[in-house]
């Protein structure tokens, strides 16, 4: 059953934020991760103006923050900047004094601006800074024609979150400011540019008959991290009323039927959370050499091509994506620290339109898959590790090197916990969606969460006494309570999996190709995983299973990924060309570096993955052959001269 639909009204930014200053005080904040003077002024809006030079590999840009005051004679600020060249600094148009202060090893470098006049509280400035960006600059990833799929045309992608925007645009880069943001951007006329915004036109560049500008507008206020660029030899098509999918043309067609539901689970969202607010739902698919799954850029999800399954069984990253409108988009953790509030909430609403859409026995099934994310984690940082608590100190700490699935996994564990205890799904689902309501528009902590859950629950506020929240939020290792998930749907996929563990060689003619068809593609993926967790299968049996089940014709990544590492692992030689082959078509770190790993690990194809990495590592992502070179043991100054 679906929540019941409620008009909600989102009060405007101003009002929301005055109320919240009272409660908390904005004043008394502070993110360790920036350098900004967010305590003593606040941006609330930037004007972009950014040249794309692929022959150089920088952005050449000026960028218009207005600029409110809170506190009289205000004239000194300080933005966050990471590997910028900053040529000039304006105030109101005037000449203003800047330096650039000592780099960190993750923070940047703070960008020190001195106005040549006072403001009082509440005055606005503008502040323009003209500069250029570093190659090497953290948030962009320039992609040579060969990393793309059309091998004609380079490509750039950025990704700000958590604190990379700095390296591209100077900003108050924190999570607890947001502003609207108008954009003017410049390509070569063959490339398309798009943002995470609602676009607005394009025209000839004035300057130069062969480049186009592309202009974009953002009309609801969200933090710096959300920004996102992408410029390549794109099209699109309609997938919905508000919707549309953007790749290169090679993906396009198939990416327009993989996520032509995506109208139903907006649809689905809004009845559970609200209404959708940004406008338009667009979704890009990246190129194959994207590392990630998938980033929540208003307007404009960022998707991997992996994604294309051909069977529309991997949109649960759209969902987890869709629902990233209502929980980080538009209600925004603080500062990092509290990173939770973003994504449990997220995969909580997420299984929540999987439940809406599919079953509530789906759901369950999702939170198991999820459960045992979160051991994984726990185990590969240590159960003892602080980065494992809830709510971590990030106190010098890279924001970067604390991601895991502890904040999706644990935050969700901890909000169906409470479901449990509050009165289900319907009565639970009323509070996240009023807890939405209520901190629309602005950044919240763990604390404003946890005050309105008890303002919300005030006639419960003896079964919220009895949480050990200490042990929720501030304790490394699993969550003290395991929920009892029903395991309807992965009962199938255990017998499954013992049965091919336990069978001798005899045994292996009963099993059948209906064995398989019966599952969904979730179960399928339950199963493979399951068996990697044991020690390896005769090899007797992956041929067999093989023959009854065709794994090999399956072309969803996720089954496909699993079942080459379970033949690798049995020591299947013939598989060991298809495993390389996977591991190198696409990008996604989740698939490649096991991939990788899996071959390396089979002592006699051992220099047949060195070889085949070195042969590809020039159409890798950076990141991606960075991290597989430490994987192969590979000496990259070496290997690059070989």
């Amino acid at each position: 059953m679906r929540a019941q639909r409620v008009p909600v009204d989102y009060r405007p930014c101003s009002a929301r934020r005055s109320s919240l200053s009272a409660v908390t005080g904005l004043n008394v904040m502070s993110d360790s991760c920036s350098f900004s003077s967010f305590t003593r002024c606040v941006t609330k809006h930037l004007n972009l103006h950014l040249h794309l030079d692929f022959d150089r590999h920088v952005i050449k840009g000026r960028v218009a923050l207005t600029v409110e005051a809170l506190e009289d004679r205000f004239s000194t600020l300080t933005l966050d900047s990471s590997d910028l060249s900053v040529v000039s600094v304006t105030a109101n148009g005037q000449p203003a004094r800047f330096s650039l202060g000592p780099k960190h090893s993750f923070k940047g470098t703070p960008l020190e601006i001195t106005l040549p006049f006072d403001l009082s509280r509440g005055q606005h400035v503008i502040v323009e800074v003209t500069y250029e960006t570093s190659p090497s600059a953290t948030a962009l990833q320039w992609l040579t024609p060969e990393q793309t799929a059309g091998k004609k045309h380079p490509y750039l992608f950025s990704q700000c979150q958590a604190h990379h925007c700095r390296s591209m645009i100077p900003c108050q880069d924190t999570p607890s400011i947001k502003h609207t943001y108008y954009a003017q951007v410049s390509v070569p006329k063959d490339l398309v540019a798009v943002m995470s915004a609602v676009r607005d036109g394009q025209e000839v560049d004035p300057q130069d008959s062969g480049r186009i500008i592309y202009r974009f507008r953002q009309t609801v206020p969200m933090p710096s991290y959300l920004i996102a660029i992408v410029a390549g030899a794109l099209e699109s098509r309609e997938i919905g009323p508000r919707s549309r999918v953007w790749s290169e043309k090679e993906f396009v067609d198939k990416a327009a039927f993989e996520f032509s539901e995506t109208e139903a689970m907006l649809k689905t969202a809004e009845e559970l959370a609200g209404p959708y607010v940004w406008g338009q739902y667009d979704v890009l698919v990246l190129p194959p050499s994207f590392p990630y799954g998938g980033m929540e850029n208003p307007c404009l999800t960022f998707a991997t091509p992996t994604l294309l399954a051909g069977d529309k069984s991997l949109s649960g990253v759209i969902a987890h994506e869709i629902s990233h409108s209502w929980t980080g988009n538009l209600v925004t953790n603080k500062t990092w620290e509290h990173f939770w509030l973003n994504e449990g909430h997220t995969v909580y609403l997420e299984r929540m339109i999987g439940r809406c859409l599919e079953s509530e026995q789906f759901r369950q099934f999702k939170a198991i898959g999820g459960w045992k994310d979160l051991q994984d984690s726990v185990n590969t940082f240590g159960a003892n590790n602080p980065l494992t608590n809830l709510v971590p100190s990030l106190q010098d700490v890279n924001p970067d090197d604390a991601f895991s699935s502890v904040p999706y996994e644990k935050g969700f564990a901890l909000l169906y916990h409470l479901e449990e205890q509050l009165g289900g799904p319907e009565v639970f689902m009323g509070f996240v969606k009023s807890y939405i309501q209520r901190f629309a528009y602005s950044s919240v902590t763990t604390e404003e969460w946890k005050n309105y859950l008890f303002a919300y629950f005030k006639d419960k506020v003896d079964i919220l006494n009895k949480v050990d929240w200490n042990a929720w939020m501030f304790t490394p290792g699993m969550p003290p309570v395991k929920p009892q998930y029903d395991t309807t749907m992965a009962d199938a996929c255990n017998a499954l999996s013992q049965r091919w563990l336990q069978a001798k060689d005899q045994d292996l003619n009963s099993f059948k190709q209906s064995d398989v068809k019966t599952l969904s593609s979730h179960q399928v993926i339950e199963f493979l995983s399951l068996l990697l967790q044991e020690d390896p299968l005769p090899l007797t049996h992956v041929k067999k299973m093989q023959e009854v089940y065709d794994l090999n014709a399956y072309m969803n990544a996720e089954i496909r990924f699993r079942w080459l590492r379970l033949c690798v692992r049995s020591r299947w030689e013939e598989v060991v060309p298809l495993a390389l082959k996977m591991a190198t078509d696409q990008g996604r770190m989740k698939f490649t570096r096991p991939l990788f790993r899996e071959v390396f690990n089979f002592e006699k194809f051992r220099d047949e993955a060195l070889r085949v990495f070195l042969a590809h590592r020039a159409g890798m992502h950076p990141v991606t052959s960075g991290l597989v070179s430490k994987d192969l043991k590979v000496d990259v100054s070496n290997a690059a001269s070989q």
